[in-house]
């Protein structure tokens, strides 16, 4: 069965992967200031049903191919740590992407709102990553249970995304406000995510053949 280790780093991935800018945020973010937290709301309904595809596909795929091809999972745990460190990289370089600069837009109906947030999620890289090669990181692949084990780390990292994203949509509009204002707290944003996203990088990268062989 999984290890509340397991979970635990489980959810601070997730953590660290919804705190980093990306296409499901700057979506989500935009529609807030720009609509209003309903309308955000409609389309994080759009975005968790897009994980929850993730997750049923991939795990049903993945079991079985890390059972017939062990050397594919050694393989994708050091491409996931790869990516987190990736991630680490752009997140403490200098500059940065202005999530939560408002911008202009047109107001749209709900179906198309919930379908937007759906379509960004499926195109997102973040998400495929995150059940591609992420959350492998944290599958014990000689045990029975690798379909179960999947589920319950995919329903972990959901649960963390809908959180912070439900809380980024409903304080869009004065987070935009008081970022605006203080730059700096933004630079901070970065180096914390950055730093944490490194450190789980690292440690995966050092343990994966470990595991592999575990």
């Amino acid at each position: 069965m999984i290890s509340a280790t397991a979970l635990a780093g489980m959810a601070a991935v997730a953590l660290g992967m919804v705190l980093t800018p990306g296409p499901n945020m700057m979506y989500l973010v935009s529609r807030s200031i720009s609509q209003g937290w309903r309308a955000g709301f409609v389309s994080l309904g759009g975005t968790a049903v897009g994980f929850l595809v993730y997750m049923t596909t991939a795990n049903l795929g993945l079991a079985a191919v890390f059972v017939l091809v062990p050397a594919l999972y050694v393989a994708v745990k050091v491409a996931g740590a790869g990516y987190l460190l990736w991630l680490a990289w752009r997140a403490l370089r200098p500059g940065g992407s202005g999530v939560f600069e408002a911008r202009p837009l047109a107001r749209d109906s709900r179906w198309r709102l919930f379908r937007m947030g759906l379509v960004t999620n499926l195109l997102n890289p973040k998400a495929a990553i995150m059940y591609l090669a992420l959350i492998p990181q944290f599958i014990r692949p000689h045990t029975s249970d690798i379909v179960l084990q999947g589920f319950l780390l995919g329903g972990v990292q959901i649960t963390v995304s809908m959180l912070v994203n439900a809380v980024l949509v409903l304080l869009a509009g004065a987070i935009a406000g008081f970022l605006a204002s203080r730059p700096r707290w933004t630079a901070w944003q970065r180096r914390v995510t950055g730093i944490l996203l490194g450190a789980i990088g690292v440690k995966l990268a050092i343990e994966a053949p470990a595991h592999a062989h575990g």
